[in-house]
């Protein structure tokens, strides 16, 4: 079989899908490697180096979705709304598409993606699992999301981040609240504590504590409780709104006193929850910092703009999207092991195997044959259930 690779086509996108490291895994595994050329630079690899590995480069798009058998992908339509479209002439019945598909966006896309033939395996859709771990590409995209949120944070905020004590006097340390200590905000928190600030973090499930707490962030614990905090695969879950405003109502003071703040809280196929309110913000010192890493998803912050900086009540509010790119080496790296390792699981001896019986298989699995075939995202549009889903 043959696994394909093209450039990233979003505006601004400059991640490849694998990198010349994993080429010879998939070699020896009976897989062929064919990348577009130029499809690694913006992230640091060109071509020679994947040659170099064993792969063969092919001059453009459409030649590369004619000859592989699986085409892999960072931001496949669905998660590219930009540009994503275009490729969809370019698959055929039976191709095998891996890659970021935002698969509880919008079922008229999905339904689109189907539509082709192609198989698809959306890569948000791993269950979060000891077994699937070593292919979590939303915990290596968060993971680099989250420390890059706080250096640009960092470099936003007219002060330094660490105590000094210097000939002028002692400078005190910034103070950083992460609210939401996922894979993003526990990355928040390490990279901040390392630049130096006094951290805090606040999420809504109780088990993040003891997480903060071993990076060295003081656990900002409210007199609230969650309604089942997460769900069975770890993420937090949406509460009513009443919750959210006495949320709100304590995390107010908290907010104004930090110097930064970065957000990270989302609840899989909903809007945001906003956390930080207008009036919150009012109460910031002048200066002080928002990073929004829920601002794709409508913003954990009311002021918040989706791929804007702007600066309210004297505090600048960063509404940054897709910020892994910004970091494309390292980023297509992580993401490149993750989809190496989720080949392998699915390859034998050169042979695609959907064994339907498995659980990494059956959840990412998205489309087959013509139709959406994933229970959750059926389910989640309130399709009718297939007669075959009983397998």
């Amino acid at each position: 079989m043959i696994i394909g690779v093209p450039k990233e086509s979003y505006p601004g996108e400059r991640r490849v899908a694998l990198v010349p490291l994993v080429v010879p895994n998939l070699l020896k595994a009976g897989l062929e490697v064919v990348i577009e050329k130029g499809a690694g630079v913006e992230a640091g690899y060109p071509d020679a180096l994947y040659v170099e590995k064993g792969a063969k480069i092919l001059p453009d798009r459409a030649t590369l979705f004619a000859n592989a058998d699986i085409v892999v992908q960072v931001l496949c339509y669905g998660s590219n709304d930009v540009t994503g479209k275009a490729d969809l002439p370019l698959m055929r019945r039976g191709q095998i598409l891996i890659g970021f598909l935002r698969p509880l966006g919008s079922d008229e896309v999905i339904q689109q993606i189907a539509q082709t033939g192609v198989t698809s395996f959306s890569v948000e859709l791993m269950p979060r699992t000891t077994r699937a771990q070593s292919m979590d590409t939303l915990s290596s995209m968060g993971t680099i999301c989250g420390y890059k949120a706080v250096l640009i944070a960092a470099d936003t905020l007219p002060r330094i981040f660490p105590m000094m004590t210097t000939a002028a006097g002692t400078i005190t340390p910034a103070r950083v609240l992460v609210i939401g200590a996922g894979v993003a905000g526990l990355q928040s928190i390490a990279t901040a504590r390392r630049l130096g600030a006094v951290v805090s973090a606040y999420d809504l499930r109780p088990a993040s504590k003891e997480q903060v707490q071993s990076l060295g962030g003081r656990f900002v614990e409210l007199p609230i409780e969650a309604k089942d905090a997460q769900d069975a695969r770890g993420y937090g879950t949406a509460q009513d709104e009443s919750f959210y405003a006495k949320q709100r109502e304590l995390l107010t003071r908290v907010v104004a006193e930090s110097d930064v703040v970065v957000t990270t809280a989302v609840v899989p196929g909903k809007k945001a929850p906003v956390l930080v309110t207008a009036e919150m913000v009012k109460g910031m010192a002048p200066g002080s910092v928002i990073f929004d890493l829920a601002s794709e998803r409508g913003g954990n912050c009311e002021l918040t703009q989706s791929g804007k900086t702007i600066v309210a009540h004297g505090v600048t509010i960063i509404g940054r999207i897709n910020i892994a790119t910004e970091v494309p080496y390292h980023a297509s790296q992580m993401y490149a092991r993750n989809v190496t390792a989720f080949l392998l699981h699915l390859v034998k001896d050169g042979k695609l195997q959907l064994n339907l019986q498995d659980e990494i298989t059956r959840e990412t699995l998205l489309t087959q044959d013509g139709e959406i075939v994933n229970q959750r995202v059926r389910e989640f549009f309130k399709l009718p259930a297939l007669v075959s889903q009983g397998a």
